[in-house]
């Protein structure tokens, strides 16, 4: 984990935020006490009306602080922050996770002795309560209707995921990306897309870096605590806008990403499952309609996308077959 010159790697840790003051205070205290001595913190505030700024500016004097003027998403924010950032690896990290002390130190041991891995991904729990725990996630994958889950998600954790290895990606809470491979991975210098807003980043990124032939490790011994705000499956609570950018960009992903092999073999489950979506939407959530044009409207957008994508493909057919399960 020690460089040619004697030091260890710089890791950046990038927090996007927006009126996120209630999960700051536990977000430090994980953040605060990791046992990896190389860390610099960049804040991006999307215009919090709260005491988010506050909380930084007193709690994380240390950490860069960007403001935005408005709300301008995820993606655009975290962008902000690798660009600001100087690690060889950067960590992407929601205010509602709360990281065990050696969280860091693991995945940079694991990414140092692993230079296909160009991210890495720990166990996450749900909140502190009844034991055994409930697990969050323990890395990402994708079905053949190409729908994302998280690995064991709201299960009891009896140890079922405690055998380290390969995953197809990593959930968005806190991965650890190598630094190198963000750059060979990024698209009209965009590292993550900024057109998606909110949803689904993470795991159009995680695909693309597949695509170009990184893969993703999972190591069980860097645990946290997530707090999920939205919760795979449970969309009532979420607001219509946000329900229709997710039905948006579950279509932006497979449009940029979809391999033509695994088209041919897929395409009857995929279309089910899209059939199935359009009449939850037809019944019970019309204002999600929307999606279908704001798709169309960015049709130009996603052929450029593509077409720069698959120009720099660099996985073989059989490789990216066995992908979804």
């Amino acid at each position: 984990m020690i460089s040619s010159e004697g030091k260890l790697p710089l890791v950046s840790v990038g927090i996007a935020i927006w009126n996120s003051e209630k999960d700051l205070p536990t977000c430090f205290d994980g953040l605060l006490h990791q046992t990896y001595p190389q860390v610099e913190i960049i804040v991006v505030d999307n215009d919090s009306r709260d005491k988010s700024v506050e909380l930084i500016q007193e709690g994380l004097p240390q950490a860069k602080l960007i403001r935005n003027s408005g709300n301008l998403g995820y993606g655009i924010a975290q962008n902000q922050a690798i660009r600001e950032s100087h690690g060889a690896y950067f960590l992407p990290l929601n205010p509602d996770v709360r990281l065990s002390p050696d969280f860091i130190e693991r995945l940079v041991a694991v990414l140092e002795t692993r230079p296909g891995c160009g991210s890495a991904v720990g166990k996450f729990w749900q909140p502190e309560g009844a034991r055994p725990r409930k697990l969050d996630a323990a890395g990402l994958f994708i079905d053949r209707r190409r729908r994302q889950y998280l690995r064991g998600h709201r299960q009891d954790d009896h140890g079922q995921y405690d055998e380290p290895g390969e995953v197809f990606g990593a959930d968005g809470a806190a991965p650890l990306h190598r630094r190198s491979a963000l750059e060979d991975v990024k698209v009209f210098d965009q590292y993550f897309d900024e057109a998606y807003f909110i949803y689904h980043e993470d795991v159009d990124l995680a695909w693309r870096a597949r695509l170009l032939g990184w893969r993703c490790w999972y190591e069980p011994g860097a645990v946290a605590e997530h707090d999920r705000t939205f919760k795979p499956g449970v969309r009532r609570p979420i607001p219509r806008h946000l329900r229709r950018m997710a039905v948006r960009n579950r279509y932006m992903t497979i449009l940029k990403n979809e391999a033509p092999e695994c088209w041919r073999r897929d395409w009857w489950q995929i279309l089910r499952y899209d059939f199935g979506i359009l009449g939850y939407i037809l019944l019970m959530e019309q204002s999600s309609l929307g999606a279908y044009s704001m798709l169309w409207r960015r049709r130009s957008r996603l052929r450029e996308w593509r077409h720069e994508i698959w120009s720099r493909v660099r996985t073989a057919a059989e490789e990216r077959l066995a992908w979804f399960g």
